[in-house]
């Protein structure tokens, strides 16, 4: 089968015909219907989140089952799928304690199976990793069934892959806080995919103010139609000082979607005393942010990481399907561009200019 195979960072992918093995027990074979275009994946392209290669990169992703390996329980052949990228082994400590989107099995695995093998090679052997134990830019995976997630016939390809990072990372970001109550102010800092639906996620909480942050005008008139109801450019005016001015003192949230040391801080700056400032965006590998001790304690502000939407991904997807069929997110919208797999370097060009909305590798 053919996939975007990537061999050395800061140079492009190349489209390969790579050999699959065969599901084994626990697994299946899925065949790629559309697959959204992350900037995760694009860190690993640049070498700010250095990755053992080659690999197939993807994690955004939905298809259709079409063989099942021993075991397989949850899914059966033909069923529609929305995929996880963190598919949890249900038997750690984060498992146990209702964490398995930090699932510690999944995590020391990596881009291997389970039981520490690969599926894909290249025609003269040589092992291939699959980004998340998924890599969606290939025609087909075989994956654990944990990564599978069945959804109606109604949902659309191209809406489902996105229901599997961005849309679960920013709304699942958003509604999974355990202090988010309606009435609440909210800055989201970063309007590309997981800051639009932190915003939409806003929305659903019912927060009084969403106040959108980028430096791109465009990207922030879009940000109108996810829920945002104040924009600020920060390249024009300090975010920090307009956000409090805006909201008497700072916002009760302020989420990082963007994932910078830059972008951390002004999150943290522009969050009230006795708020909550969420980092959902990931930053270059190292990299650290300044936060000052003294007006942590005295503030009494909370400062926390949010990853995969800070809960079980099938229990997020669950609700996310069913407020995109009652119409209240809107997840097309987000898709601006489509690209079949060999244009997917070109893909990756347009999410670094900073086009507005998601790209889609749809396959045939």
């Amino acid at each position: 089968m053919k996939a975007a195979v990537l061999f050395e960072s800061k140079k492009p992918m190349q489209i390969a015909e790579l050999d699959q093995s065969e599901p084994k027990t626990g697994e299946v074979r899925v065949k790629m219907s559309a697959a959204g275009i992350c900037a995760s994946d694009h860190h690993v392209m640049t070498g700010d989140n250095p990755t053992l290669m080659p690999i197939v990169l993807g994690h955004e992703g939905a298809g259709v089952v079409e063989t099942v390996g021993p075991g397989v329980s949850s899914v059966k052949v033909g069923d529609r799928c929305v995929l996880s990228f963190v598919p949890n082994c249900g038997h750690c400590r984060s498992c146990r304690t209702g964490l398995s989107n930090i699932c510690d099995t999944n995590r020391l695995t990596g881009t291997r199976q389970y039981d520490g093998t690969f599926r894909l090679r290249t025609p003269d052997g040589t092992e291939v990793h699959q980004f998340a134990k998924l890599g969606v830019f290939a025609e087909s995976i075989v994956v654990p069934q944990q990564a599978c997630y069945p959804i109606p016939d109604d949902v659309p390809m191209d809406v489902a892959a996105l229901i599997g990072c961005s849309v679960a990372t920013g709304v699942g970001g958003v509604i999974n806080q355990p202090n988010m109550r309606a009435g609440m102010t909210v800055a989201v800092i970063g309007t590309g995919g997981v800051g639009l639906n932190a915003l939409q996620g806003a929305r659903l909480m019912n927060a009084s103010k969403v106040i959108a942050v980028d430096i791109f005008d465009h990207k922030l008139e879009f940000a109108y139609k996810f829920g945002a109801t104040h924009i600020i450019n920060s390249k024009e005016q300090d975010p920090v000082y307009a956000i409090q001015e805006m909201t008497d003192g700072g916002v009760d949230f302020a989420f990082d979607t963007f994932g910078h040391k830059i972008t951390t801080e002004q999150a943290y700056k522009a969050t009230r005393k006795g708020g909550t400032t969420v980092v959902v965006g990931l930053a270059p590998d190292g990299m650290t942010a300044e936060i000052p001790l003294v007006e942590l304690v005295r503030n009494q502000k909370t400062l926390v990481g949010s990853y995969y939407g800070s809960a079980s991904p099938h229990e997020t997807f669950g609700k996310l399907l069913e407020f995109y069929r009652q119409g209240r997110i809107d997840v097309g919208g987000l898709v601006t561009r489509k690209y079949k797999l060999h244009e997917i370097n070109e893909a990756y060009d347009a999410l670094d200019r900073g086009e507005d909305g998601r790209g889609v590798i749809i396959f045939n």
